[in-house]
């Protein structure tokens, strides 16, 4: 084993945060689920919602019956309500090709619409005890550290870290699934991007980037994420009202949510394009 494993396992055996999608009696739907709704979203904010979903839809099946509209709703404030119509599509597709089971293999995984690369891998690290590198921001931020000795990761995963990342794993299956959510979680609670807590760190002794001296990041500039008055607030704006009524809206009441004639227009027709809202007769707007 890497010099890395035994310290870092020791210190998740200590410090794992208890989530329902970790619990052993999680199932694999449990595990599918909070990997669409944690996509660049924090677990504070997904665990009400999370626990409000799978009350709603305990398995693939409940969804797959259910409308894209109520998806949506209950996707509720998480952002990114596209995420929400693609794990209903999911579920659609695992009821119609795999009986309503989610699958185990890669390959099956990385077959459902909106399952990428790392959701995928994540799917079978986690729920099926599986051997794959799974590379999320965290965990990318550990290895530019502890590995390479940089501050902080390319934009994109290169071909490097994925090989760097997959040398690492440990060669037993349950052991590399449980390294891969404890670098996760050492991503999530200590090596974090803007106050990473170094003394407290399992790897400080091997870490790279600590033995250089913490090397400040030279890298192309790193664009902090703005909200406010985005296309992306607009959206969520108008959103919120026609989530919030279980009725047809007038377009009245979109005008008063986002008072930017132009940018309201443009992303009511983007929610339109993306079937997350639908336009009726007279000036009345839904949710699908």
């Amino acid at each position: 084993m890497s010099d890395l494993h035994a310290p870092l396992l020791l210190w998740y055996d200590d410090h794992a945060r208890v989530l329902p999608w970790r619990d052993g009696s999680a199932s694999p739907w449990d595990v599918m689920v909070s990997e669409f709704m944690l996509q660049q979203t924090p677990v504070a904010r997904v665990l009400p919602v999370f626990e409000v979903w799978m009350r709603k839809w305990p398995a693939p099946g409940d969804l797959a019956e259910a409308s894209t509209g109520d998806a949506v709703r209950a996707w509720g404030r998480l952002g990114y309500p596209r995420r929400a119509l693609r794990l209903h599509r999911a579920a659609t597709a695992i009821v119609a090709d795999h009986g309503g089971q989610v699958p185990s293999s890669h390959a099956a995984l990385r077959a459902l619409p909106g399952v990428g690369d790392y959701t995928a891998a994540a799917i079978a690290t986690f729920a099926f005890g599986q051997r794959h590198a799974v590379l999320d921001t965290n965990v990318r931020r550990v290895f530019a550290r502890a590995i390479s000795g940089v501050e902080f990761p390319a934009k994109s995963v290169t071909r490097s870290e994925s090989e760097v990342a997959t040398a690492l794993l440990p060669e037993q299956d349950a052991t590399a699934a449980k390294w891969a959510v404890a670098v996760m979680e050492l991503g999530a609670l200590v090596c974090t991007a803007a106050s990473p807590k170094c003394l407290a760190c399992p790897l400080r002794d091997a870490c790279a980037w600590r033995s250089a001296g913490y090397p400040e990041y030279d890298g192309p500039p790193r664009r902090g994420q703005t909200y406010v008055g985005t296309d992306r607030q607009c959206r969520g704006a108008l959103l919120s009202v026609l989530r919030e009524s279980h009725a047809p809206v007038h377009r009245s009441r979109l005008d008063i949510a986002w008072g930017i004639e132009e940018q309201r227009t443009r992303c009511l027709d983007g929610l339109l394009d993306d079937k997350l809202a639908v336009a009726l007769a007279d000036e009345m707007f839904a949710l699908p």
